[in-house]
């Protein structure tokens, strides 16, 4: 489907509709070639607005027929839109039309996969299912009839509870289904197909019996003990923590590998990517684990922030993504356990936030957090709305103290369960739950995160006075992108340089606070003086990344070396050794020289990897470099290959400098006995990975044969995907001389394995370039025979990752990355354009490119614009990104 001329949408237009459902009864006859759909609605007119016709909203459907009251009325189609003449009552509204589910490669409404079928309505799906209000704020009650071939489909699924099912003629069976609560079309689904599921009975604190499964084709049952496990520590953690029970008799879970997103949060019927839901040690790293843990739990966390309290319309999106990813960052810090995993945790978000959203606050998608207008709402499914809105959900928690935002939520529920509501909803029952907090006076000056985009930089410089023992720091903010000061919660200590955290007394204060207070940045500039304090302090500031800005605060090296050995926070170290590495990064790029790592910086990093009392988990994670795309971040003009070529400068005398060092590590940090996927286990793998790339990218210098050969051995022999895959990784990216046939070995034992072989894809699209081979090899990959561009997971594998993700193949002085791009973006949108759309966005900040890369660039954006044939997710970004030149 091409779209036609593209509407722009915006904030402060939004009026509730002329019509409300309050219920909706559907029946499926299901058949690949065309399902027929009848919809009974109980319609009933908005008094508030002005009368006039029904007009619902559909895309590729057939209508077959209209009647009100069960009498046949007359009605028009233009565009996609249907309009009925519709009386001055209530009235019972019923509709036939088919669709085409088979032919729907977009993957949104109802389609198939491996032969069943699935649905997918947020945003705009249920319209492509039959001719609806599909709006979020028109909330019905549902009941749904499946009717499908009992052979081909013995699993028929809907949302809510089960009321009756059985046989029907001609082989066929039916099932029907009734969910009591009311929610918008875009938490609708249906699965039918030859599933399989794995099943567990319990009984939450309230004494009420539930079923949950989980639901996925033969052969894969074997892969959902951990998404079962996931799914019962959710379910009991948001009911101890936030009191909010599961309210169904069942809730099921579906996995299905064709399907654009993560996972998607229907009441009670969650639809997952299998990507997001499968694992096995055989099969799922550490990393996979972990993810599937968040994502399970965020699924579920929506069932009370998304389902019972829905978004009044799409502008406030981040109302239900942000505080849902808020629930479930805080709920996996809490699964991890200890204070240094919970730290990781941390620390591997703000890495993501800083690789992904910093860049897209600063490029030509930039938007708020609640955005003003939009043109495709798929493409607002982003990092700002997701990532940042959860730091600005956190951003509650820090002024209000864990108790009062959990006040603050008890509230929210109180005032608008069973609601479509908005960002402004969820400020005021935070504020008004806590009237004495700081954010009562200042929720009008909070409320500016959701309404300004853009990145605040914080500056910060401090003077100690050793005669008066005072210690003055002055913080000023800057966003180029906004117009008015923020509310910026400061998380901060002072760190002597023995290492003893100071106390903290703020001239006025009668005592001292404590070792550790949040300052509340306000203005433009401020002053906070600090008395009795001692000793000449270094500032700890923004601890645990309290506020998602950018600090310069000038620490030195000598500075950044003591919050390293010394800060009592964990986030805080972690940051030192980032920007140690980062000075010398940025040095080398904006110097136009080769890299070279001072002895300093190698033997903090040596003392780092040797230290007694890190956990491996935080040593792994400190002794990574800053990613490229941070510090892109960083220069006003990015030349990719200069910081390319430092970057692997510093990986290659890292690893020549701290050689026996690693061979410790590697030593030291094997993990014995069966595999686990719990923190501490994954923490000394992570390390060991880390250790054994660097042995192998060194031996390769060097041309010894001992570490890519026992790297290689353990490609063959591991007994966990993590080990294997991290052995396979170092011989890869190092371009060892057994990284081929690693990579056969790798592909000839798991070629069964979909999800495994998208890994194989990916890493070969994210590895290091060198002399072009990374981009040569990704080319031929395309014409492998596993690879498609029709399933999300094979075409993401591939192509996002060397597009979006790998700036040193992807930018290439002979333009052959943007030809690539621009070519594969086309042929993508011709078959799903929220696909496209995500490889769109790879050329989101090209006017920060230096010369060659920014002008074949942007001839490549201009030929892409220029195809008439371009979706309204496409066109929407690579507008956007050619507007981006004239600002």
């Amino acid at each position: 489907m091409r779209e036609g001329q593209a509407q722009v949408i915006h904030r402060l237009d939004y009026q509730a509709p002329a019509f409300w459902i309050a219920t909706v009864d559907l029946t499926f006859d299901l058949d690949p070639a065309k399902t027929l759909i009848t919809a009974k609605h109980a319609v009933k007119r908005n008094p508030a607005q002005a009368h006039g016709p029904l007009v619902l909203l559909g895309e590729e459907l057939t209508p077959l027929r209209v009647l009100i009251d069960g009498e046949p009325v007359s009605f028009r189609q233009e565009g996609h839109e249907l309009i009925i003449e519709a009386p001055d009552r209530d009235f019972e509204l019923t509709l036939r039309n088919t669709c085409a589910p088979e032919k729907n490669t977009a993957l949104s409404g109802l389609y198939t996969s491996g032969g069943s079928f699935f649905t997918q309505c947020e945003a705009e799906g249920f319209r492509r299912i039959t001719y609806f209000l599909d709006r979020p704020d028109v909330m019905a009650v549902y009941t749904v009839t499946l009717r499908a071939d009992k052979a081909k489909y013995p699993i028929l699924l809907a949302n809510g509870n089960l009321l009756e099912q059985g046989d029907l003629d001609g082989g066929k069976h039916f099932a029907k289904w009734h969910d009591p609560f009311p929610k918008p079309s875009y938490l609708f689904a249906v699965v039918a197909g030859d599933l399989v599921a794995r099943e567990q009975r319990i009984t939450t604190r309230s004494g009420k019996e539930h079923l949950l499964q989980v639901f996925v084709r033969r052969g894969d049952l074997d892969k959902t003990e951990h998404a079962m496990n996931s799914l019962i520590a959710s379910i009991i953690w948001d009911e101890a923590r936030f009191n909010l029970p599961l309210d169904l008799e069942r809730f099921m879970v579906v996995g299905v590998s064709d399907f654009n997103m993560g996972a998607m949060e229907n009441k009670g019927l969650n639809i997952f990517n299998t990507s997001a839901l499968l694992a096995s040690p055989a099969t799922a790293t550490d990393a996979d684990f972990q993810r599937i843990e968040a994502i399970v739990a965020h699924e579920y966390f929506h069932n009370w922030t998304g389902n019972r309290v829905t978004c009044r319309d799409w502008f406030q999106l981040s109302l239900k993504e942000g505080l849902t990813v808020f629930r479930d960052r805080e709920f996996s810090m809490d699964m991890a356990g200890s204070d240094s995993a919970r730290a990781v945790q941390r620390i591997q978000q703000v890495r993501n936030l800083r690789a992904i959203q910093f860049p897209e606050d600063a490029g030509s998608m930039a938007h708020s957090v609640r955005p003003d207008s939009y043109t495709e709402i798929n493409n607002f499914y982003t990092a700002t709305v997701y990532e940042k809105g959860a730091e600005v959900v956190g951003m509650y928690q820090t002024l209000l103290g864990r108790e009062g935002f959990a006040k603050g939520m008890a509230l929210y529920f109180q005032r608008h369960d069973g609601q479509a509501v908005t960002c402004d909803d969820f400020a005021a029952a935070m504020a008004d739950a806590n009237p004495d907090s700081p954010l009562s006076t200042r929720l009008e000056q909070f409320k500016r995160w959701y309404s300004q985009p853009g990145t605040p930089h914080i500056s910060a410089r401090g003077e100690y006075d050793a005669a008066a023992h005072r210690y003055t720091l002055v913080l000023s903010q800057r966003n180029g992108k906004a117009t008015e000061p923020q509310l910026i919660p400061v998380r901060m200590g002072l760190v002597g340089h023995e290492g003893q955290a100071l106390p903290l007394q703020l001239e006025g204060d009668i005592e001292a606070r404590g070792t550790e207070t949040v300052l509340l940045l306000e203005k433009a500039e401020q002053t906070f003086t600090f008395i009795n304090v001692l000793v000449d302090p270094t500032p700890s500031l923004l601890r645990g990344f309290s506020a998602p800005v950018l600090l310069e605060d000038g620490l030195s090296d000598p500075e950044l070396l003591t919050l390293l050995r010394f800060d009592s926070d964990a986030f805080n170290r972690w940051e030192a050794s980032q920007r140690l590495g980062l000075k010398r990064i940025l040095r080398a790029v904006q110097g136009g020289h080769a890299l070279q790592l001072d002895h300093a910086y190698l033997e903090a990093m040596r003392a780092v990897l040797r230290h007694p009392q890190l956990d491996a988990a935080f040593k792994a994670e400190a002794l990574r470099l800053p990613d490229a795309a941070y510090i892109a971040e960083q220069l006003e003009v990015v030349d990719p290959q200069a910081i390319h070529a430092s970057v692997e400068a510093a990986w290659d005398q890292l690893a020549q400098a701290l050689r026996g060092d690693w061979e410790w590590a590697f030593e030291a940090h094997q993990v014995k006995g069966g595999y686990r996927p719990v923190a501490e286990d994954a923490g000394r793998r992570a390390l060991a990975n880390l250790a054994l790339a660097m042995l192998v990218r060194e031996s390769t210098r060097t041309g010894e044969p001992v570490w890519p050969g026992r790297a290689y051995q353990q490609v063959k022999d591991a007994n966990n995907m993590t080990e294997r895959f991290g052995a396979l990784a170092a011989l890869v990216n190092a371009h060892a001389g057994l990284a081929d046939a690693a990579l056969s070995h790798f592909h000839q034992q798991f070629a069964h394995e979909a999800l495994v072989v998208d890994k194989w894809f990916m890493l070969q699209a994210r590895a290091p370039e060198r002399d072009g081979k990374v981009f040569e090899r990704a080319k031929k990959l395309l014409q492998h025979p596993g690879f498609t561009l029709k399933n999300p997971n094979r075409a993401r594998s591939l192509l996002v990752q060397l597009c979006n993700m790998n700036p040193g193949a992807f930018h290439r002085a002979d333009a052959g990355g943007y030809v690539l791009w621009a070519e594969q973006v086309a042929a993508m949108d011709a078959i799903n354009p929220q696909l496209a759309a995500r490889l769109a966005r790879a050329m989101d900040r090209w006017t920060t490119l230096a010369e060659p890369y920014r002008g074949a660039a942007q001839v490549a954006l201009q030929r892409l614009a220029e195809r008439s044939s371009l979706s309204n997710d496409v066109r929407e970004i690579v507008t956007k990104a050619l507007e981006g030149a004239s600002k």
